[in-house]
């Protein structure tokens, strides 16, 4: 983890000690490369390379942005190229106060300190590419963009919320604004937090807004997006020694695709297989790499490199995180590290901006139940349908029964009705005294507050509001920056530029979805681009078959068992459970059930590694 730490307003021990201590915790291996201090503050940055860092001292204020932001004019950004980002920001700070950030276009963590009026402001990007994460000590506040950092600090009181273990259970990772430790608040996509006298303030200097009653011709739409969406890959390389992921999906084969036609010449590609039947899209990657003619580096992971990589995977995040294909990610990074890659583009945000996700398709179906009217569908068909005699075995009325039922169950919970620990059980899967201890009703409440809160009308746009908290910010974007971090590999993400976003707000919501056609502007826009066996074909990524392998591969079985002891005894999951799950529904359904011990594993070798204790359950 790269990034930014710092204190204002906490003064204990010596500040060049202090922050030498969090800057080890944010990057043990990375220098910081500027750093500033001064009585009761003090900033410190670390990255990848220098090129990532920008701080200014002047005018009374200093400014520090980790990132590679660019402003929202020609002027600015001239300005920029001669000063730095810091600067520039810290002139438009003074007299716009937190507004300068609406200026800010592209990833970005900005920290501005005002020791004479004693007041500091934090903000992150609008899509949430970068974190920050802040907590109050007395009068003063920690922040950086890795709670490591901030538990470095003397003044830290780090203690593990119990909710925030639920919500990584249910969700496989810790949604923000919350984090794993109680009283640490993460800044949300968009949002600016300002500290004056003890006091926080937060607020969105940016939110999306979909124009759902656009409509203008398809050739105009095409032009503009295509125009749009090349200018954001030749922005992201740069002109850097720049690969690109690969699994062979519509996104990151449109990132390569453009991603040559911009650069003029052959550009790395690389892609993950695994020599197991059904997870391996190996051959749709070389579909890719030979239409387009890169450079395409392959490799397949085997059980002995998941066996390396689970330790230390849970260990570069600074809370649990059960995203499996963090590992394959990990590896593709560190296949393009060993080439001498300095960049790699990955095409993630094209699911969520366009619609790309096979849940669309499958809740606009059961949304036209929706459409019914009222007396009808309660006073008749439900109750034909869901009471009709021996409905459970004839295959037609069982379907509909189904279906009643899931269209019956209001958005946005209806999503997660398929959800691990609804479809075994709470009550079987963890302990009583946990459960008594934690909001069982929080995961839906902070999914009901996205989902109502959107800024939409469809359904289709408001599911993509929601995916771009859950999925995108909190699950794939982390999953990416860390694990590819982890290998020394910085990334970047033209999906998610200023300008495709704003696009793709603007488009109508049935050129996202038509029907259940998914994504049915961005495939007509790129049919002819890409090959039509990458447009017709089902969405898979970087899955992995860690359920399949772990029936079959004794060292990772010894990994696994190893840390499922650990967690028997930490009285949060019922040790009779953990043993169904291993010596019984693993072999029914490895891949289901594999998810739930790759996520239960990954919380203990998390709460081991950070010294968490017993929680006092029993």
């Amino acid at each position: 983890m790269n990034g930014i730490c710092g204190w204002m307003g906490v003064n204990t021990g010596s500040a060049e000690d202090v922050i030498k201590r969090m800057r080890h915790a944010l990057s043990a291996d990375m220098p910081a490369h500027a750093q500033k201090t001064g009585p009761g503050w003090a900033v410190a940055m670390a990255g990848l390379d220098a090129s990532q860092i920008s701080i200014h001292s002047g005018n009374g204020l200093t400014v520090a942005i980790f990132g590679r932001p660019r402003f929202d004019n020609i002027d600015l950004e001239s300005e920029r190229q001669q000063t730095g980002p810091s600067q520039v920001l810290a002139r438009l700070y003074l007299k716009q106060q937190e507004q300068a950030f609406v200026r800010l276009r592209g990833a970005f963590t900005a920290v501005v300190i005002d020791p004479v009026s004693n007041s500091l402001a934090l903000a992150i990007d609008r899509m949430g590419v970068h974190s920050m994460t802040y907590t109050m000590a007395g009068t003063g506040v920690l922040f950086s963009t890795s709670c490591d950092a901030i538990n470095a600090h003397p003044a830290a009181k780090p203690q593990i919320d119990l909710q925030a273990i639920y919500h990584y259970l249910y969700f496989h990772m810790v949604p923000a604004p919350d984090s794993i430790y109680r009283g640490y608040c993460r800044l949300l996509p968009g949002e600016y937090a300002i500290f004056r006298n003890g006091h926080v303030t937060q607020g969105q200097y940016w939110s999306m807004h979909f124009e759902e009653g656009r409509r203008a011709p398809f050739s105009e739409l095409k032009e503009e997006f295509l125009s749009t969406l090349r200018e954001a890959v030749r922005e992201a390389a740069r002109g850097v020694n720049t690969g690109c992921f690969l699994s062979g999906g519509t996104d990151s084969s449109t990132m390569s695709g453009l991603l040559t036609e911009v650069s003029g010449a052959p550009v790395r590609t690389y892609s993950i297989g695994f020599d197991e039947p059904g997870y391996d899209e190996m051959d749709y990657a070389r579909i890719a790499a030979k239409h387009f003619g890169t450079d395409q580096h392959e490799y397949y992971v085997t059980p002995e490199d998941i066996v390396d990589a689970i330790p230390l995977i849970a260990g570069a995040y600074d809370q649990p995180f059960g995203n499996s294909s963090a590992v394959p990610t990990y590896y593709c990074a560190r296949m393009a590290r060993r080439d001498g890659v300095e960049l790699l583009i990955g095409g993630d945000g094209g699911d969520e901006l366009f619609g790309g996700n096979e849940r669309y398709a499958k809740q606009h179906t059961f949304s036209l139940y929706e459409h019914i009217p009222g007396p009808l569908r309660n006073g008749l068909l439900n109750p034909l349908i869901t009471r009709f005699p021996g409905a459970g075995k004839l295959p037609v009325l069982r379907k509909a029964k189904s279906y009643v039922e899931q269209a019956s169950v209001p958005m946005p919970a209806r999503l997660e009705t398929y959800n691990l620990l609804d479809r075994i059980g709470r009550s079987r899967i963890l302990t009583p005294d946990f459960l008594a201890r934690i909001n069982q009703h929080g995961p839906l409440e902070h999914i009901n507050g996205i989902y109502h809160g959107a800024d939409a009308k469809s359904l289709i746009n408001r599911m993509l509001a929601l995916d771009f908290r859950i999925t995108l910010a909190d699950s794939d974007l982390p999953k990416v920056v860390t694990a590819s971090g982890l290998a020394g590999m910085e990334v970047a993400f033209p999906m998610l530029a200023d300008a495709v976003v704003a696009f793709s707000a603007k488009l109508s919501p049935d050129m996202k979805l038509k029907g259940t056609r998914l994504r049915y502007f961005f495939k007509e826009v790129l049919r002819g681009f890409l090959p039509d066996a990458i447009i017709s074909k089902q969405k898979h990524g970087f899955g992995l078959p860690f359920g399949r392998w772990l029936t079959r591969h004794g060292p990772l079985q010894d990994l696994v068992s190893q840390n499922l002891k650990g967690l028997k005894r930490r009285g949060i999951v019922q040790p009779a459970f953990i043993d169904e799950l291993t010596n019984q529904h693993l072999s029914v359904h490895a891949g289901y059930y594999g998810t739930m011990v790759w996520v239960l594993v990954m919380l203990e070798l998390w709460l081991h590694k950070h010294g968490a204790d017993d929680f006092g359950l029993h």
